[in-house]
């Protein structure tokens, strides 16, 4: 089975989402313009297109990044000394602004090691 071949397509059309004016509503027009209308300011975006572009076509590469890249987002935690509590960790996905394209990364490792290599990766889920 074709993992990668099967799940990205559901995927990405589910991830899209079209505005149709015709059928928008007036408010929803607008939001669209004015947020197209203000300058983009990601400071981050060339990062984030370098990591969606990495192709992942070798097998060595991929196992790394499988062990490097955790399958779940790393819990929250509360720092504490002598009992009171001295500050609070959130979740490490919700502090790192490439968390969505590193996931991606990882899928495309695992997609290559299952569809191309034909390996078993239950042991990076």
């Amino acid at each position: 089975m074709k993992v990668f071949h099967s799940t990205t397509p559901k995927i990405f059309l589910a991830s899209w989402v079209s505005l149709n004016p015709a059928n928008a509503s007036d408010t929803q027009v607008h939001a669209l313009y004015s947020r197209s209308s203000e300058p983009d300011r990601d400071i981050l975006q060339p990062l984030r297109l370098w990591i969606d572009n990495v192709k992942v076509s070798d097998r060595t590469l991929a196992h790394r990044l499988c062990k490097l890249i955790p399958a779940q987002c790393p819990f929250e935690r509360d720092v504490k000394l002598f009992g009171k509590t001295l500050f609070h960790i959130p979740p490490m996905c919700k502090l790192n602004p490439l968390y969505e394209e590193v996931v991606g990364l990882r899928f495309r490792a695992l997609c290559y090691l299952a569809d191309d290599c034909g390996e078993d990766i239950s042991q990076y889920c």
